[in-house]
């Protein structure tokens, strides 16, 4: 049973904004006032008890879009962090046991695409491919999947001639026994500090994306998208591009403070101790 007394102040306001971030994604058609394209006033309105961020660029309910724009960030970041981690992990665990050609192919091969800016590949993919929700967890996926296999391949390298994975070795253990009892275990602590800055990096490429129109496309929402969509009302001291920005600023330092705390709750496990 989790102990909130025992929590750190920093982890536990990370854990309650990042659940009602969570909460804001999972129940938005519920919670959210009007529709996510639904014009509802005129341009820019002020905070109002009936719009209670005002309104945007079109007179839509900036509320509503921030609600459906937390989904869709969420969303998507979410799962191309998960594509990222499986991916990038699984083939560094492998390139790390198995060795040779495979390693060297491997490393090559991510080097050739570290190589290049990500943001400027992702460019180029997506001014090719239509700029789907399925696109765009699929290239955010790949590319930050480089990343993730450096880090995988680099802890797991360590591990493997550590004498816990020697022994199992001798026992006649098979490589996915090894890769997926022996290394994985040990490496967690890493590849959780890890999973909140990749999580946190995909939230800020998708806006990027979408602040330079490649990323999720109107009617959509997402805080990004936002962001371009009002920018110029901050010309005339209007928030409503500032909201977003700060919606997307409060994200990343809640997903990071659980990170950190969760590193800290699993760096007893790591040790170098394989499972009996």
């Amino acid at each position: 049973m989790l102990d909130l007394r025992r929590i750190p102040i920093a982890a536990l306001v990370g854990l309650v904004l990042s659940t009602l971030f969570l909460l804001t994604a999972v129940f938005a058609p519920l919670i959210a006032p009007y529709g996510m394209a639904e014009i509802v006033g005129d341009v820019w309105e002020p905070f109002s008890a009936e719009h209670w961020l005002g309104t945007d660029n079109i007179g839509r309910d900036l509320l509503s879009r921030m609600i459906y724009g937390a989904r869709v960030t969420i969303f998507i970041a979410g799962l191309a962090t998960v594509l990222s981690f499986t991916m990038g992990s699984i083939l560094g665990f492998t390139a790390a046991v198995v060795g040779g050609w495979f390693d060297t192919l491997m490393s090559r091969f991510v080097d050739l695409l570290m190589s290049i800016p990500t943001l400027i590949f992702g460019l180029v993919v997506l001014s090719v491919l239509p700029s789907t929700i399925i696109t765009l967890i699929l290239v955010m996926g790949l590319l930050d999947s480089t990343r993730v296999y450096r880090l995988s391949r680099a802890v797991a390298a360590d591990i493997n001639v550590m004498e816990f994975v020697e022994a199992a070795r001798l026992r006649g253990e098979g490589r996915g026994w090894i890769i997926f009892r022996e290394i994985l275990p040990n490496a967690l602590s890493p590849l959780v500090a890890e999973l909140g800055l990749r999580f946190i990096f995909a939230v800020l490429f998708l806006s990027a994306l979408s602040f330079l129109g490649l990323g999720v496309q109107p009617p959509e929402a997402d805080w990004g998208g936002m962001v371009k969509e009002n920018k110029d009302g901050i010309v005339f001291g209007i928030p409503a591009a500032l909201i977003p920005a700060g919606a997307i600023a409060a994200l990343a330092i809640s997903v990071n403070l659980v990170a950190d705390w969760i590193l800290n709750r699993t760096t007893d496990l790591k040790g170098g101790r394989g499972n009996v």
